[in-house]
């Protein structure tokens, strides 16, 4: 009968947890998955809620968010019940303008601005669509990605969008959230083609269902200095 040491049992154990969540060697940030496009970004001191969507049980075991990010008016990214029920006296939300007309609250933020919330500096990047047929689905201005500076490490989530020059632009970035899937957003071969052109230390696939992110992480290794980290989104 095949037998299994301790070790072996941990090791196998930490990695599945792996898959759920991943902090940063510093333990200062934490990344948590809840579905599709929807996670939690935890620093040293606040709880960020990304587009959350979804069950609000789903949040229970998180403190009450400090920031809520609002990326665009799709339903994966926008829930007004959702938001409503999370949100708290202490919550910031963070909208472009388009949901801001929907949720009738937050601050405002416009491609190419900034706020600070506390320590958290957060700068609003374009999202858009290039591809001719995929236009109608994210124009230009409508909703933002987002870099936020915190605890050191600068975090780019990057919406819905394809492989824009304003992607491939960025500098410094320690983690990013790139979508991919198809109509909607961009192709692996696009997301890894931004990817290596804007050289973020740290990478996370998301927003990607129906998309082969095995090969994404095979064309992102043609540099060996990108980590590629796979987080479960669809569990």
């Amino acid at each position: 009968m095949k037998t299994f040491s301790l070790t072996t049992i941990i090791t196998g154990l930490l990695s599945i947890t792996q898959l759920f969540a991943q902090s940063d060697s510093n333990d200062k940030l934490k990344f948590t998955p809840i579905r599709h496009a929807t996670f939690v970004i935890e620093t040293s001191d606040a709880t960020i809620y990304v587009d959350p969507v979804g069950d609000v049980s789903a949040f229970s075991d998180f403190t009450d968010p400090d920031i809520i990010l609002i990326t665009d008016i799709h339903g994966d990214h926008l829930n007004a019940d959702v938001i409503k029920s999370l949100k708290s006296d202490k919550t910031t939300i963070i909208t472009p303008k388009a949901a801001y007309d929907i949720l009738g609250y937050g601050e405002i933020l416009n491609n190419g601005e900034n706020t600070k919330v506390d320590n958290i500096n957060v700068e609003a990047i374009p999202m858009y669509n290039t591809t001719k047929e995929r236009l109608d689905f994210h124009p230009k201005g409508r909703g933002n990605g987002y870099v936020l500076s915190v605890d050191g490490k600068r975090i780019y989530i990057s919406g819905d969008t394809e492989d824009i020059k304003e992607m491939r632009e960025l500098k410094n970035i320690d983690y990013a959230f790139v979508c991919m899937n198809l109509p909607y957003t961009m192709t692996v071969e696009q997301a890894a083609s931004a990817v290596l052109e804007f050289k973020p230390k740290v990478v996370f696939p998301y927003h990607y269902r129906g998309s082969d992110i095995e090969k994404f992480k095979q064309l992102v290794s043609a540099n060996k200095d990108i980590e590629v980290r796979l987080l479960d989104w669809y569990k």
